[in-house]
Parts: structure tokens; C-alpha cells; sequence
């Protein structure tokens, strides 16, 4: 049966406008993007086979183009299509961060950091740059690593942030494992440019580490 012959409230486009996007399941939301399926496939049918090859909607979100292109239904357009919908998502978050007090909206700076480390196969190193009353100034990647660790050097940490002119900054990095507990590794860095930075009258509010989970945070764990 066609989608367009289901019950008005169990269509994924019709249920997204009555009871809001959060109320689809994973393949809902997938048949609305792709619109439509296959012969003898709707398109719920295509996004709940897609979802099973790629194992989910987080690898199928961050496949690369090759192998995005490659499954049955797919191609460049959708490859596009998408690559646009995830950027809207990191400029919307950006902007969420930038019109406030990063301190005002935690859950907004979590997921930015999230969206923009998550995918990373190497460990990257970043930085959110803010001015005195806590607003983004900029977001850095300062050093990019291996698949276990990224070399972090204070004085270049302390150099960007003085040419920023901020006033604090909250530190954060990926593990590619997806374990995001910091290491003792991550623990000394964080205190070391906690110190380098204190000098210059720059605060450290918090340094994030993003893993496959939620994002931990430093601060919340007393360890800083």
C-alpha cells in the first residue's frame, strides 16, 4: 500500500505537522526526506531497509559519498540534499550559541561541539572563543591528531585566544573510540592550559570531551 492510502495520522508528513518532528520514528523521519521510495517499496519501507544496511541513522547520516551513493534509492542529489540539511543544522546551533550567554544555553554549545567532532576519525582539538559576558567569539580547530591522541600545545592555545581577544574559552576534543571518560592524558593537558591561560587573565569555563554518548564535561565531573 502507498503511504498516500495509509490512515491520515499514521503518514509520516501528516504525523510531523499534527504532533511535531520528535513524535516520528527514525524511518519516518528518513521516508519524509527521501519522498519517495521504489517499485513494491514506500517510502517508510526504503528508510527502514536503508537504516538496517547502514546500521542506523547516524551512519547513514555520516557515510561517506561513495557509499552513500551506492545504496539502492540514494544517489548524488539525495548525497546533496543532505550534506545541505546537515549544514543547516551546525549554522543553526552556531547561531543558537552566538545570539547569547554560551553559559545561558549549555544543551546549544554540547550539541554544536557534538555535530561539528562527533564524525571525526582522528582526534581533533578545538576551542570556543568567548568575550567577558560569555558570548562566542569563534570557534577553532587548533590541532588535529591520530585515531588516540592529538599533540596540544599551550603556547598556541594561549597565542589564538589572545588574538581573539577573548576573556574564556571552553576547550573540547573528540575520541574517535566513542568513549568519552577523560584520560590522564586529557586531565593534565586541561590543567596546564588552565594555568598558561590564567596568566593571560583568560578563564577556562570547561573543557568537553565528545564521544559517542553525550559529550562530558570536565566541569560537571569536578574536574576542574
Amino acid at each position: 500500500m502507498k503511504i498516500k492510502d495509509w490512515p491520515a495520522g499514521e503518514r509520516p508528513r501528516e504525523k510531523l505537522l499534527e504532533k511535531g518532528a520528535e513524535a516520528l520514528s527514525d524511518a519516518e523521519l528518513l521516508a519524509i526526506f527521501l519522498r519517495v521510495g521504489l517499485p513494491g517499496l514506500s517510502a517508510v519501507d526504503l528508510a527502514r531497509r536503508l537504516l538496517n544496511d547502514f546500521g542506523g541513522l547516524r551512519p547513514l547520516l555520516e557515510a561517506e559519498r561513495d557509499d552513500f551513493c551506492r545504496a539502492r534509492g540514494l544517489g548524488d542529489a539525495k548525497f546533496a540534499q543532505l550534506q545541505a540539511a546537515l549544514e543547516m543544522a551546525k549554522r543553526h546551533l552556531a547561531e543558537t550559541i552566538q545570539h547569547g550567554s554560551a553559559l545561558c544555553s549549555p544543551g546549544a554549545v554540547r550539541d554544536y561541539l557534538a555535530i561539528q567532532l562527533r564524525h571525526r576519525r582522528r582526534e581533533v582539538f578545538c576551542c570556543l572563543y568567548l568575550d567577558n559576558q560569555h558570548r562566542v567569539i569563534a570557534f577553532e580547530e587548533l590541532f588535529e591528531g591520530t585515531l588516540n591522541a592529538a599533540n596540544v600545545y599551550p603556547r598556541e592555545v594561549v597565542q589564538q585566544a589572545l588574538l581573539k581577544g577573548a576573556a574564556a574559552v571552553i576547550l573540547a576534543h573528540n575520541h574517535p573510540s566513542g568513549v568519552s571518560e577523560p584520560s590522564q592524558a586529557d586531565i593534565w593537558i586541561t590543567e596546564r592550559l588552565t594555568q598558561a591561560l590564567e596568566l593571560v587573565d583568560i578563564k577556562v569555563l570547561d573543557h568537553l570531551i565528545v564521544g559517542e554518548g553525550k559529550a562530558l564535561s570536565f566541569a560537571e565531573q569536578g574536574l576542574m
